[in-house]
């Protein structure tokens, strides 16, 4: 098996696989993502969700409130379908190609994260009994971000004679809705509104602009058919198609290549259309082998950043490249734009951003390529304004407040008590700034972009919370766990805001000793009395404490409400949110996903290892998974307490969600966080990786599944591989400077190589 190549056989019409493979063998670049379709198109009857998307690039939409209280959304931007780019119908002697006819004596489909393409090969034995193998070639380019390729092959087996090619570029797209299910869109209107379509040689070129938002976008396409013996392009109301006709001979492929370039009027200014043209012309210069050749040099650089590999279950070890892949493929490379909870595979969650990013993404993009991290923290940056706009609706004379799901910043919630409410995203935004510069060292970007973040968002927490018998408490939010809402003192919440709170005075003090303090106060007006305040609050959070359990309580009441009834609910009842009322669900003690446990995951030094432990046994016996970001903190919090076993189920759990559809919405795209949680659950958890402001804490371990595993991480200047077998850890300095690191907490300097024993047992903590 090879780890890097996802390789699907044989083909079968059950509806909801076809989805669920448009989302696996989608081909994007984090600026333009474009499903697995089918390039023939399907039959009348089977639902497919035929998408190109922009990242970023987006519409405004009605929310209609039934109740439209003060500071309701009542509007939300959503990701546009921007147009038909991948369509080409195929013509074998007469005879349409269609999987859905004729036989199919073999077909594969192929991811190669390598190459950077995917690959669908069929044999095909039309009605008539005439046979043809067809090879499909997509590729999203890394190199030229707006450039996306098919190269189709097409050679007869045992017939001569002449096929058709009909390539569609069209305007006349709508995005996919299902108003069953509040994880997808509800939109149903036109988006895209055809300008003006025209063609020029051999290229076509559609404009188009957006209903409500005021962007607009053009796409140019090219198609090169070398041994077309006619050639003819039709013009449509809202289309063109360029036809072209070659003799084809048995066993000799006939080639058609077709160049698209997407340009939005947000990276590329008001005329967008001559951007397109000038970037196709300086596509077709050049042979699709050459860009092939480009894309795998990219490939290169970052499979040897990234340098992860795990030896004993090769099954794994492709899931684990899969979804370091997936991750590349969807994160924006740019400010404008930042990593949506389905990447660009797909519609689910309309194209949105979450915290996601910054607690699952970010982590992986800080050791690997920590450009990319900055550019995700940038994109906070420049949504600032928004932030603290949304904090003033919510009726926050100062500070800033994140929208909880948004694309340009506003928010995009209509459920403020899963929404809204969740004020722990503005603790989020500033661990991920806190963990990319103990990685970085960057100082220079603290000081001219995220030191405003962290004393914006800590001016909203001493706005919400309030003092109270001696503890600063934060009332009426709602914590990661959303089948618990509008609570007060939500663990996790209360150590975001103390951590934000105490880094924002830690960064007071590192940019006054840089000499770099003056501007941030001319842009923010911080004072030293608010830091001070800033600094009794962290040290005065309530964190709370169970004395008859010795855990943490999720918060206040939540250990008063009875245990949901788990032995009689039925598995067709999962997950909740889709068969009960939020309100009834929140009256009981039911988790979807990881809360407390997140909490102690990434603040644990404030708690005791035997509360840590107490809590997650607690907690995992009342938590449902239903949510996708949930396993992989478990496996991770399983590794941290030595319970090797637990923490490989939901690490492989993690690894196959999408590549098994177990959540059955990969259709709806692939779940792009999850994929940074199995990263964190190597590196973070078998690893014991934790990066705090005193320097690298590690803690490996090997669980009885695997023999190896290794990774590289950056640190500053250096270069570092981990590499772990069964009984020893290895870390070598690949480049760079000496660096400091504590394993088991003993402290080294890495220079050259260092080895360590592994420690066996249950609590390697302790040690």
């Amino acid at each position: 098996m090879n780890s890097y190549v996802l390789k699907k056989e044989g083909f079968s019409c059950d509806q909801e696989e076809l989805l669920a493979n448009e989302s696996l063998f989608h081909t994007a670049n984090g600026y333009l993502g474009v499903r697995g379709c089918f390039e023939e198109g399907y039959p009348e009857g089977i639902k497919s969700i035929r998408g190109e998307y922009i990242n970023a690039f987006y519409d405004i939409v009605p929310m209609p409130q039934a109740e439209a209280l003060y500071g309701f959304p009542t509007q939300k931007q959503v990701i546009v379908n921007t147009c038909d780019t991948q369509s080409i119908s195929i013509e074998l002697d007469g005879e349409p190609f269609s999987l859905f006819n004729g036989t199919i004596l073999s077909f594969s489909r192929e991811l190669d994260m390598k190459r950077g393409w995917s690959v669908r090969r069929v044999l095909w034995v039309s009605p008539k009994g005439k046979t043809t193998e067809l090879t499909f070639v997509r590729m999203a380019s890394f190199d030229m971000l707006p450039l996306f390729t098919i190269q189709v092959l097409v050679e007869p087996k045992d017939w001569s004679g002449l096929v058709r090619f009909s390539s569609l570029h069209s305007g006349e797209v709508s995005n996919y809705s299902n108003p069953d299910d509040p994880r997808v869109g509800d939109a149903t209107h036109r988006m895209v509104l055809t300008d003006r379509i025209y063609s020029d040689s051999s290229i076509s070129v559609i404009t188009a602009h957006i209903a409500s938002s005021g962007l607009n976008f053009a796409s140019a396409v090219g198609v090169s058919c070398p041994e077309a013996i006619e050639a003819e392009c039709q013009k449509e109301p809202e289309a063109i198609v360029s036809q072209y006709a070659v003799n084809a001979l048995a066993g000799k492929p006939s080639e058609l290549i077709k160049y698209a370039v997407h340009c939005d009027s947000r990276r590329y200014g008001d005329d967008p259309a001559r951007s397109a043209v000038e970037l196709l012309k300086k596509a077709l210069q050049s042979p699709v082998e050459e860009w092939y050749q480009r894309q795998a040099g990219y490939l290169e650089k970052f499979w040897n950043s990234a340098g992860l590999e795990i030896e004993g279950d090769e099954s794994l070890a492709l899931s684990l490249h899969f979804g370091l892949f997936q991750l590349l493929q969807a994160v924006g490379k740019d400010a404008c734009s930042s990593i949506a909870a389905k990447g660009l595979s797909g519609e689910g969650y309309e194209g949105h951003y979450f915290w996601d990013t910054e607690m699952y993404v970010v982590p992986f993009f800080s050791l690997t390529m920590p450009e990319i991290a900055k550019n995700l923290i940038n994109y906070r940056y420049e949504t600032l304004p928004q932030a603290q706009q949304h904090a003033r609706i919510m009726g926050h004379q100062r500070g800033a407040l994140y929208a909880w799901r948004t694309i340009q910043g506003e928010e995009c919630s209509g459920y403020y008590p899963s929404g809204s409410a969740q004020y722990h995203i503005n603790g989020d935004v500033v661990f991920a700034i806190v963990q990319y510069y103990l990685v970085s060292k960057d100082i220079s970007f603290i000081a001219e972009k995220a030191a405003e973040i962290v004393f914006e968002t800590a001016r909203l927490w001493m706005d919400v919370g309030s003092w109270h018998d001696g503890s600063f408490r934060i009332n009426c939010v709602t914590g990661p766990d959303e089948y618990t809402c509008l609570v007060n003192n939500n663990y996790y919440t209360n150590a975001g805001a103390k951590y934000n709170l105490a880094w924002a005075a830690k960064f007071y003090h590192i940019l006054e000793d840089s000499q770099m303090l003056r501007l941030v106060q001319e842009k923010t007006g911080i004072t030293k009395d608010e830091i001070d305040a800033f600094e009794k609050a962290a040290d005065g959070m309530l964190l709370l404490f169970d004395e008859e359990r010795g855990i943490n309580p999720q918060d206040d009441t939540f250990l008063e409400k009875e245990i949901w009834d788990f032995a009689n609910t039925p598995k067709s009842h999962y997950p909740l949110l889709l068969h009960y009322h939020p309100l009834y669900i929140n009256r009981f003690q039911v988790c979807k996903q990881a809360d407390t446990v997140l909490a102690h995951f990434i603040h644990e030094d404030y708690q005791t290892e035997a509360v840590m432990r107490r809590s997650y046994d607690y907690y995992e016996k009342i938590t449902t998974h239903d949510s996708s970001l949930s396993s992989c903190i478990f496996g991770i919090m399983a590794a941290r307490l030595g319970e090797q076993e637990k923490a490989f189920h939901y690490f492989s759990e993690s690894l196959n969600m999408d590549l098994d559809n177990t959540h059955h919405n990969t259709g709806d795209g692939l779940h792009i966080a999850n994929f940074g949680g199995t990263y964190m659950g190597l590196v973070y958890g078998f690893a014991g990786l934790r990066i705090k402001d005193d320097g690298l804490y590690f803690r490996p371990s090997m669980p009885d599944g695997l023999t190896t595993y290794r990774f590289r991480f950056r640190y500053g200047k250096s270069l570092v591989e981990v590499s772990v077998k069964k009984s020893r850890a290895v870390f070598r300095m690949l480049e760079g400077e000496a660096i400091s690191l504590q394993v088991y907490g003993k402290a080294y300097v890495l220079e050259d190589e260092i080895e360590v024993q592994l420690y066996r047992g249950i609590d390697n903590s302790e040690r």
